[in-house]
């Protein structure tokens, strides 16, 4: 794992419903879509869970205390160029399991607006067998643990996502 510091923290959260689906959100970008779990960057004064508590209120609308997220099940990091800001990225996932949510994106800021383009509940299998885009990458072993009650010990180490808004 790259150590920082870091250029952007972010928190994520896997939201898994009670029929063992994962909620993605679509994103696009100038020169890829895909699908990306609730999450975002962590603002100065925050913690990681209170971060990843804010993002699930503004992006789908769900509320839940950060104390109800854990410790992150995941870790990804790695060098990019995001935003037109290069630097080194990472992203921390939490694992939270909900009895169902109806995705609610009033809360978004403009800029998540702009970039949103749906979202779905995907099982297991569909995510497992898509060729669509989907970050983090290795999503789909790490739920196949998750659901079956194997939490890890220490957050697990997922390759970096490798997308890149185009250069001027």
């Amino acid at each position: 794992m790259l150590n920082g510091p870091y250029t952007r923290r972010s928190a994520r959260v896997l939201v898994v419903d009670a029929n063992d689906r994962v909620l993605l959100l679509r994103f696009r970008a100038p020169t890829s879509a895909g699908w990306v779990t609730p999450g975002g960057g962590v603002e100065p004064g925050e913690t990681l869970p209170q971060a990843a508590a804010r993002e699930l209120r503004e992006e789908i609308g769900l509320a839940t205390a950060a104390t109800n997220l854990g410790q992150p099940v995941a870790v990804t990091a790695g060098r990019d160029e995001l935003g037109g800001v290069a630097g080194l990225y990472r992203d921390d996932f939490f694992f939270l399991r909900i009895r169902t949510h109806t995705v609610d994106i009033r809360g978004q800021t403009p800029h998540e607006r702009s970039e949103h383009a749906g979202h779905r509940w995907w099982q297991l299998t569909d995510l497992a067998t898509t060729n669509d885009l989907v970050y983090p990458h290795g999503l789909a072993p790490l739920l196949a643990d998750l659901i079956a009650g194997k939490r890890p010990t220490h957050p697990r180490e997922l390759p970096w996502r490798e997308y890149h808004e185009p250069k001027p």
